[in-house]
């Protein structure tokens, strides 16, 4: 990737919730002598995010940016060697990032959860940023680092009694206390609207990428139930994790000849159970209703977050538990507010791992585990994310 841009990073959407939290933390964590500015449509909201992180950011450079406007777009990817982009929902709006920053051989990472936007990227935009030399990397958020990286601990940990030579079984369960984001719950209803053309987009990929020669790789669904080792109640989650998870799987051979993984919410009670899976079942009903998706969209706005309050008492934990060749392990992945505060810091670490780190060589849509791996690992490790090891 071209090294002697003027900027090392520019965070694209600084102005929504999420952005302006990304924001924040890259004005208190970042690395001195980072070279990094805010780009959006409206020079005032940004300079009101600007002003926010204090006068040691007067000069902070605001860059005006819209993804109506490609010539915005390409100047953006020619100045600086990473995007981070929270400009969502993606399937409306991210394409035109993505097409900039593949043809610029720009580094782009964002937060999207929309299995259909990853796939169509793919199809549209990997052979381009192959050849640029361009890392698109999506999901670099709650969707889906800490499942994506905890499984690549868990393998790690796996590793350190020897190489995985057999079948690799890895179940997920995530558990949370927080509240739902509002651009989380607008990509949710975007996709359930979609699943003809969601389900086209990932047949159309499958056709398209090339297999893993010798080795296998599957998101699998798994059955509801109780889960007599964790003491939870599990009900599949209908989310892009397992579908990262498995392509990490599948570009790194340390996951063995043989992958598998399944992706559960885990309750305490089954009543609670019961009622997760009805209240999911029957958004994707009102979804395909556009007056019902409309008022629903309305009940919770994009841009709009809880209080810093709300989130300081918000958490998350991910449990895996892997098996192969008669080895067992279990590990968690725990943080504080998962929709929002602990997005930020994903987001805004992997935007820096890309900048910085020394990882192996990659190019293309690739993801967090593919290209920045362990480095990443140690960055959330640093930044307060617990990666353990239980049993």
């Amino acid at each position: 990737m071209t090294s002697d841009r003027e900027l090392d990073l520019v965070l694209f959407g600084a102005t929504g919730f999420t952005g302006a939290l990304t924001a924040a933390y890259l004005a208190e964590h970042a690395p001195d002598g980072l070279r990094w500015a805010l780009a959006g449509r409206n020079q005032a909201r940004l300079a009101e995010v600007r002003d926010g992180l204090g006068p040691a950011y007067a000069d902070l450079p605001l860059l005006h940016a819209d993804v109506s406007d490609p010539a915005s777009l390409a100047a953006l990817a020619e100045r600086t060697r990473v995007v981070i982009t929270t400009v969502g929902p993606f399937l409306e709006h991210g394409e035109p990032v993505v097409r900039t920053c593949a043809d610029a051989g720009t580094d782009y990472v964002d937060l999207t959860g929309e299995p259909e936007f990853v796939d169509r990227m793919y199809l549209a935009h990997h052979a381009t940023a192959v050849r640029t030399g361009a890392r698109i990397v999506h999901a670099g958020g709650f969707d889906s680092v800490p499942h994506d990286l905890g499984v690549l601990h868990l393998v790690r940990e796996l590793e350190k009694s020897g190489p995985i030579n057999e079948p690799l079984v890895v179940r997920g369960v995530v558990r949370s206390g927080a509240a739902l984001s509002g651009g989380t719950f607008h990509s949710a209803l975007g996709q359930f609207a979609r699943p003809r053309q969601m389900a086209e987009a990932a047949r159309a990929r499958r056709a398209a990428e090339p297999r893993a020669a010798g080795r296998t790789s599957r998101a699998v669904r798994g059955k509801p139930g109780r889960d007599a080792e964790l003491g939870h109640w599990l009900v599949p989650l209908p989310t892009i994790d397992p579908i990262i998870v498995a392509r990490s799987g599948a570009a790194l051979p340390a996951y063995g000849p043989e992958f598998r993984y399944s992706h559960f919410a885990g309750t305490k009670t089954l009543r609670y159970a019961v009622g997760g899976a009805a209240l999911v079942g029957g958004l994707a009903v009102a979804a395909q209703l556009r007056p019902l998706r409309e008022a629903l969209g309305r009940r919770l706005p994009q841009g709009e977050g809880p209080s810093e309050r709300r989130r300081d008492t918000s958490w998350f934990t991910v449990d895996l538990l892997g098996e192969t060749g008669g080895r067992r392990v279990r590990t968690r992945v725990a943080g504080g507010d998962p929709g929002y505060t602990e997005t930020a810091k994903m987001l805004a670490e992997s935007g820096l791992s890309l900048a910085f780190d020394d990882s192996p060589p990659t190019a293309g849509q690739v993801t967090t585990a593919q290209a920045m791996g362990d480095h990443l690992l140690r960055r959330l490790q640093r930044a307060g994310m617990r990666f353990e090891t239980l049993s």
